[in-house]
Parts: structure tokens; C-alpha cells; sequence
């Protein structure tokens, strides 16, 4: 297959590399657009007030595009104008953390790869339950790979998403796959307030999924009891049993 493959972490970033060697070495035609810069938690902005620029690059075993953009800006970039040929899939990752529950609406991840499923393609978003740095995410990669080989894509429905998670585990110690809905648990936040070197405040956001707001059988609670799930996801917000009582509450309207 050919694939266009991006993250939010950054082009350097080292779950994009293993993904990258992995796909290679099976035999896929892969190209990189990835953002130059760590871009985590973006969501699916774009860049509309400066001009986009790329570097290439090219280095023993990788080869890329580094985008001075956003990862959505990565995949329209390279759809629209640089790649010759249309990809048969978009794939971002591995992300360093999760993209379980509420995460898919803050994630760079899963926006790049939602812009690759609503420019029309095949989209697969992949993560990894820790932010450890520098850890050999190889076997993860090649798990990835044999998710993504084993979907049959042409039977997925038009603009979806499938969004795969792993534990931060050895691939040896998973407790296998699981195809599961999302958690409808969402973040309790905070902000840590602090003081910078000349006495002025300054916040750091942090929080956490409560354990006892997460479902049996969700994304959030498989992957903390050591499965890679596997979700589907689309992007139509329309609330349909709202819609139904807003028309028939405007009908005398």
C-alpha cells in the first residue's frame, strides 16, 4: 500500500520512526509529512494566517517531509500539493500516550488522521499508553502493522477513523486485541498554579480520567488491564434526539 504517514509528536520523534521502519520492511510505499515541531493536543487546527513551509529530510534508514505546521495542516498539505500520488492510507503515530475517551477531541493524532478519513482515504490513528521517552517502541510497531494489514479497508464506512491503542507493556505481555466503544468518562482538571523567576503566576494544566467514571469493556479501562483496543470512530455531531425535540418544540414557531 501506499501510505502517508504522520503524528503530532514531531518528525523526530521516535514512535513515528519505529511505525516508519516497521511499514517499510513489510514492503509498503511510505511517505512522511510530519510536523517539524512537537504539536500534542493541537486538535484538528489549521494554519491560516502564515505560509506553510517544508524540510526534507533524509537520514540513514528515514527519509521525510517536516511540516512548519499543525498535523492537520500536514495531511492537507500533502494530499492537495506534494504528493504525486493519492494515498491507499493515512496512518499517524505512535503517539507517546493514550488517545482513549475525550482524548480524540483534543488529539493531533487522531485530527490527522480524521483529515485523511474526511479528504476521503482510509484512516488509522495510533498510540501508546506512556510518554516515556527513548523507549524501543519496534515490537509495538510491528503490532500496529499486523492490526493494520489484518482490516479489510474497503469495508470500513466513509470517513472513519480507527483509532488502535496500546499498553505501555511489552507486546509479549498483551493480553491480546479488543475491538471496543469508547469511555464516556471525561477529564477531572486542574491548574497547578506557580511563580516564574520574577514573582508573576503562571498555570500548568493536569488532571485525570477517574477510574470509577470508566465503563467495563471501554477503551480507557481494556488498555489499563493490558489489551490494545481498537475503536471506530466518525466525526457526525449531529445529536440526533436533541434534533427531534428542537423541531418538535419550534414546530409553532
Amino acid at each position: 500500500m501506499r501510505i502517508l504517514l504522520t503524528n503530532d509528536d514531531g518528525i523526530h520523534a521516535f514512535g513515528l520512526r519505529a511505525l516508519y521502519a516497521a511499514l517499510v520492511k513489510a514492503g509498503h510505499e511510505v511517505q512522511v509529512f510530519a510536523p517539524m515541531t512537537e504539536q500534542s493536543a493541537v486538535g484538528h487546527s489549521i494554519t491560516i494566517n502564515a505560509p506553510l513551509r517544508v524540510k526534507h529530510l533524509k537520514e540513514s534508514g528515514f527519509e521525510g517531509t517536516g511540516v512548519f505546521g499543525t498535523p492537520t495542516d500536514c495531511v492537507k498539505l500533502a494530499v492537495s500539493a506534494l504528493m504525486k500520488d493519492a494515498p491507499d492510507l493515512v496512518v499517524s503515530g505512535i503517539n507517546a500516550g493514550a488517545n482513549v475517551g475525550p482524548d480524540v477531541l483534543y488529539s493531533g493524532t487522531v485530527a490527522a488522521a480524521t483529515e485523511g478519513a474526511h479528504l476521503g482515504f482510509p484512516a488509522l490513528a495510533v498510540s501508546y499508553d506512556s510518554f516515556a521517552q527513548g523507549v524501543d517502541l519496534s515490537g509495538h510497531a510491528e503490532f500496529a502493522l499486523s492490526v493494520l494489514e489484518r482490516i479489510n479497508w474497503q469495508s470500513i464506512p466513509a470517513r472513519r477513523v480507527v483509532n488502535l491503542n496500546l499498553p505501555a507493556i511489552g507486546v509479549h505481555k498483551f493480553k491480546g486485541l479488543r475491538v471496543c466503544p469508547q469511555t464516556a468518562a471525561v477529564w477531572n482538571d486542574w491548574y497547578d498554579v506557580h511563580k516564574d523567576p520574577r514573582g508573576n503566576p503562571f498555570w500548568w494544566l493536569d488532571g485525570q480520567i477517574l477510574p470509577e467514571h470508566v465503563a467495563e469493556g471501554t477503551d480507557k479501562d481494556l488498555l489499563g488491564r493490558g489489551y490494545a483496543t481498537l475503536t471506530p470512530l466518525r466525526f457526525d455531531f449531529t445529536d440526533k434526539e436533541s434534533l427531534l425535540i428542537l423541531e418538535k418544540s419550534l414546530s409553532s414557531v
